[in-house]
């Protein structure tokens, strides 16, 4: 089973800035691409950044020249640091990973790719 847990999430004031993180942990051969998601109330969720084992990068317009993604592959770790924050901003932010799982028989190894998505954390920008 592979879990992913987020945390950073708060209240700030608009203009300023947050860092969240989001840890994998459990039994797996390897991550692919991690990215984070947001979801708005009323709204549906939006990848807004994305980044490859290989480290490249791709944001949303929305978030493009204010948002930063980065991962620790050593740790497993995939971070979102987010400045010049925005009341529009506000909302529950989820990561997701692209999980690759092996399984080993007598003849042969394979290998499956499984999405996981974290619990969200808030954020919330007051203006």
């Amino acid at each position: 089973q592979v879990q992913l847990v987020e945390s950073g999430g708060g209240l700030v004031q608009a203009g300023g800035s947050l860092r969240l993180s989001c840890a994998a942990s459990g039994s797996f051969f390897s991550i692919d691409a991690m990215g984070w998601h947001r979801q708005a109330p009323g709204k549906q969720r939006e990848l807004i950044a994305r980044i490859t084992s290989g480290g490249i990068t791709s944001y949303a317009d929305s978030t493009k020249g204010r948002f930063t993604i980065s991962r620790d592959n050593a740790k497993n770790t995939v971070y979102l640091q987010m400045s010049s924050l925005k009341p529009e901003d506000t909302a529950v932010y989820y990561c997701a990973a692209s999980v690759r799982l092996s399984s080993t028989s007598l003849l042969s190894t394979r290998y499956t790719s499984i999405d996981y998505w974290g619990q969200g954390t808030q954020v919330t920008v007051s203006s």
